[in-house]
């Protein structure tokens, strides 16, 4: 099996078992019969699966959310949405590749669909810039939803980025400048506006196509404002504790939808969308019509006081209360007095 998982090992080994009893049944000698060994181990191996994939860390999830054979957003775009029509450019200088967008139908819908697009092998990797944008990704990006606001039409995003370009050829034409109308101007759309982290969602590159009514993710995805390697270089001063930054940032479909960042999680096959593309597809395109059908049943004026209200109400935070002990110290401390400046002088 190729790209398997440090963690996907036991379910390998159990696979490549029963491969070879099924090939080669006369090189086993058995103490029971062929029918009921094999039945054994497919049983033993659905419990494997069943207890590993239920029960990974926020590191594992985040290594299904990066697999390679993991469906992207053109491979959404022919399962989910049906006569996708590609349009290219952003009219100002030039076409992203990292950025895949144009007119397409979700069941009766029509929409504009808007999506970060990977490679699957080296050559594809550099044409895509491995999902990376540049600012002209950005702004033909805006330039369709602009489009869709025109005519009427819903904006659906799906987002699986690293993050935007960090290259000195993305700074010199304002990657921050337009990843930053793009979240004014999505604020302001009239039309319904779903996002979807399907995989990847890092940091600005994500976010930029990311203001919605409802944003939704993928069950194996993470939405962050750093890599966990980033994070572990930055506060371990080491990158082998990503696992453990991956745990701290909260950065999961759960941690997320607990903090109601997302709207939410659409369930995967077990083992990751990967192991069966078709119902991942079918899970994604139901959700999306089911929010869909809510935010058509809106006005645009009642839409874009919730998108308001629902990004106002992010960064909620505890503040510590104070112990006994840090309250008696409190009082125990004489305060300064004040003292009236004198008459005529500048206070």
């Amino acid at each position: 099996m190729k790209h398997q998982l440090d963690f996907e090992k036991p379910i390998i080994e159990l696979q490549n078992k029963l491969n070879d009893l099924k090939k080669h049944p006369e090189a086993h000698s058995l103490d029971v019969s062929f029918e009921e060994e094999i039945a054994q181990i497919e049983r033993k191996l659905e419990e494997t699966r069943r207890q590993i994939y239920t029960h990974l860390t926020p590191w594992q999830r985040i290594q299904l959310a990066r697999h390679p054979k993991r469906p992207y957003t053109l491979d959404y775009l022919n399962t989910a949405f049906t006569g996708f029509h590609e349009l290219h450019g952003d009219r100002l200088f030039a076409e992203d590749r990292a950025v895949v967008g144009g007119f397409a139908t979700l069941g009766e819908h029509k929409v504009v669909v808007i999506g970060t697009q990977k490679g699957r092998d080296t050559k594809e990797n550099i044409l895509r810039n491995f999902g990376s944008a540049h600012p002209e990704g950005y702004r033909k990006a805006l330039r369709l939803m602009r489009l869709a606001d025109k005519f009427g039409l819903p904006i659906v995003t799906l987002i699986d980025t690293a993050g935007a370009y960090p290259g000195v050829g993305a700074e010199e034409r304002h990657i921050a400048e337009a990843i930053a109308v793009n979240l004014r101007e999505m604020t302001l759309l009239e039309v319904p506006i779903i996002a979807t982290v399907i995989g990847e969602g890092g940091s600005g590159g994500a976010l930029g196509i990311g203001v919605a009514d409802r944003v939704l993710i993928m069950e194996n995805a993470y939405y962050s404002v750093i890599s966990p390697e980033g994070c572990a270089a930055i506060l371990w001063k080491d990158r082998a504790a990503s696992a453990k930054a991956a745990e701290a940032l909260k950065i999961t479909a759960k941690d997320l939808h607990e903090q109601k960042l997302v709207d939410e999680i659409i369930p995967e096959p077990l083992g990751g969308a990967h192991t069966n593309p078709a119902a991942a597809a079918a899970a994604l395109k139901g959700a999306l019509l089911k929010h869909l059908g809510e935010l058509q049943a809106m006005t645009g004026a009642e839409r874009l006081k919730k998108r308001y209200d629902k990004f106002r109400a992010h960064g909620h935070f505890l503040e510590k209360s104070p112990t006994p002990a840090e309250k008696a110290g409190a009082k125990k401390t004489p305060k300064r007095a004040a003292h009236a400046a004198p008459a005529g002088s500048a206070a």
